[in-house]
């Protein structure tokens, strides 16, 4: 990939105090760049003072663009509405906090040029509590896991993207961190990049238990979007066999009871159960058909497949 202009998105939610310090850095190292950048700040709903840093900076650094919204919308939100506003041929974003290092987005776009899509930074060496780390290396494996895709750090502010990958992807909620997943569902090439993470130097983190929570509530919708959006009697159908199968086994085994002992021997309980699962298996079973024809019927305004190139 040749990449002659870049775009650096970076959202931002309190982070006036780093502002100033992360513009030189990148200054620094996009002026050793041979390509067109321009720089985005995306202020999502931000309460301290960072509204006047990005104006100050844009009036000494022309490259300086930014957007704010009217109230806190979420990262997800703030990337999107950055995306939109990019030129570059490439995409590059990170985080405002300072913990990313700009010195890095030379060797992002070194995997860039060598036919990746997506570059995925990887903190390979966390700067943060060990309780944070912790729930982090297993939200990680779960993540890889239940994808199948194989990133050691999904939730890394910093990545890269060809332009074409950030056309195709549609963000909201909390599934700015699994660009990678959907972006390899539609083909595009996936790869990290080890990062030097750095400690917070201003500013306390936005992430806890709670943001741990809602992301692996995304991480079923996303699965379920990669996997099942086109075929969601898979899903539905498969719970559906495996209920009524086993509802099924239970009522025969009822029967053979009844058969041969002429009663059931006191076990109505699993005989409630079986029946139970056989109606419950029959109405996942129906549900997944519904969603078939649903989803065969409906007037679909997203392509289904990604092309890479073509004849003229």
């Amino acid at each position: 990939m040749n990449i002659s202009s870049l775009s650096i998105v970076i959202p931002v939610y309190n982070e006036a105090a780093s502002l100033a310090e992360l513009h030189a850095e990148l200054s620094e190292t996009l002026r050793d760049l041979n390509v067109l950048y321009e720089i985005i700040f995306v202020d999502d709903g931000s309460t301290d003072n960072s509204m006047a840093q990005f104006k100050k900076l844009q009036m000494q650094d022309p490259h300086v663009k930014w957007v704010k919204f009217r109230s806190r919308f979420g990262k997800s939100a703030a990337l999107a509405a950055g995306f939109k506003m990019t030129k570059g041929s490439a995409v590059l974003t990170l985080d405002g906090d300072l913990q990313d290092n700009p010195s890095e987005i030379p060797r992002f776009l070194e995997r860039l040029q060598e036919g990746f899509d997506v570059v995925s930074g990887w903190k390979h060496k966390r700067k943060d509590p060990l309780s944070r780390r912790i729930l982090s290396r297993i939200y990680n494996g779960v993540t890889a896991i239940m994808s199948g895709i194989k990133l050691h750090d999904f939730n890394c502010g910093m990545k890269a993207y060809r332009r074409e990958v950030l056309q195709e992807i549609h963000l909201y909620g909390e599934l700015h961190r699994y660009i990678p997943i959907l972006a390899a569902w539609r083909g595009f090439r996936i790869t990290e990049q080890r990062v030097i993470h750095r400690p917070r130097k201003y500013g306390k983190s936005k992430y806890g238990v709670s943001r741990l929570m809602s992301g692996c509530l995304d991480l079923f919708t996303v699965v379920f979007l990669t996997k099942f959006t086109k075929k969601p009697s898979h899903f539905f159908g498969t719970i559906g066999i495996f209920l009524t199968l086993s509802g099924f086994v239970i009522d025969c085994y009822i029967l053979y009871l009844r058969l041969l002992h002429g009663n059931i021997q006191n076990r109505y309980p699993l005989l409630f159960l079986g029946v139970l699962l056989t109606i419950v298996g029959i109405q996942f079973f129906s549900t997944g058909l519904i969603a078939e024809m649903i989803t065969f019927g409906q007037n679909k305004s997203d392509l289904e497949y990604s092309i890479h190139e073509q004849s003229s």
